[in-house]
């Protein structure tokens, strides 16, 4: 149960990160029987890491099964706890996805709407690396922080 993820180093320094920190709190409340108990950290965030050739592999016909919408769901739950952690104020994820594997993102707070993004092909749902993904986590972070930071009567609604 315990193997080494292959495409996370368990010694990447994104794993002692607050977003990271927050990934796997967030991997950890879904798993009901305790599958996670005895995984690395980097294993249970490696299902994140989709590289090109792994994506072109997989097939984009048919309904997203639950376990990708579930990783969706914890990359944003994630982003909306660590503004909630900045700022304070209470931040709220909201999804919405086809059975075609399109949709959309919001994360609010109060009558702000701080993340708005469209989501296309989440069969496909990944970063090339860890380090990317918390890229695209500090910048949705970085964005929804200086709305807040500028329309914080609207926030604070």
């Amino acid at each position: 149960m315990s193997e080494a993820s292959t495409l996370i180093a368990s010694d990447d320094p994104v794993l002692n990160t607050d977003f990271a920190t927050e990934m796997l709190r967030q991997m950890r409340a879904l798993d009901s029987y305790g599958a996670y108990d005895n995984y690395t950290p980097a294993k249970i965030l490696e299902p994140f890491v989709v590289t090109k050739a792994m994506k072109r592999e997989i097939p984009i016909i048919g309904d997203p099964d639950e376990i990708i919408v579930a990783r969706v769901k914890v990359f944003y739950n994630a982003i909306a706890a660590l503004i909630e952690k900045e700022c304070g104020l209470m931040a709220v994820p909201m999804m919405n996805i086809s059975h075609e594997g399109f949709g959309r993102v919001l994360i609010t707070v109060g009558k702000l709407v701080v993340v708005d993004r469209t989501l296309r092909d989440i069969h496909r749902f990944g970063f090339e690396s860890l380090s990317k993904m918390k890229d695209e986590a500090d910048k949705l972070l970085s964005v929804a922080l200086n709305l807040v930071g500028k329309y914080s009567d609207v926030a604070g609604l």
